[in-house]
């Protein structure tokens, strides 16, 4: 190939990684794009790990799958293990995990004497 011919086979190939990379980082198209799970658990069926804050669910391979409470809080839905290629969908309601906003309260009283 000439380099004028391989630069532009290059930023075309460039250009549709990126456009897979993208597509394959939203998890909404990672749904559309057939992606089988392995089965579907409901999150009440996790062990939670209170120490890492992490949901935990036996894997047949040995290994658990796994899925952190922030990964939950921002709207997660796929819990994987580390072992192994399968991946869960969990099923859990988002209001329950709805990032606690620390209580302070709005002023604090002071005596006057």
């Amino acid at each position: 190939r000439s380099s004028a011919a391989s630069d532009v086979y290059k930023r075309q190939v460039s250009t549709q990684s990126t456009g897979l990379l993208e597509f394959a980082g939203n998890k909404h198209c990672q749904r559309a794009f057939n992606m089988s799970y392995y089965d579907e658990i409901e999150i009440e069926d996790f062990t939670f790990d209170a120490s890492n804050d992490t949901y935990y669910y036996p894997c047949p391979c040995g290994d658990r799958f796994q899925i952190t409470k922030q990964e939950l809080i921002s709207g997660e839905e796929i819990a994987r293990c580390p072992s192994c290629s399968l991946i869960l969908h969990v099923i859990y309601n988002p209001e329950d995990f709805v990032e606690e906003e620390d209580s302070v309260p709005a002023s604090i009283p002071i005596s006057v004497a």
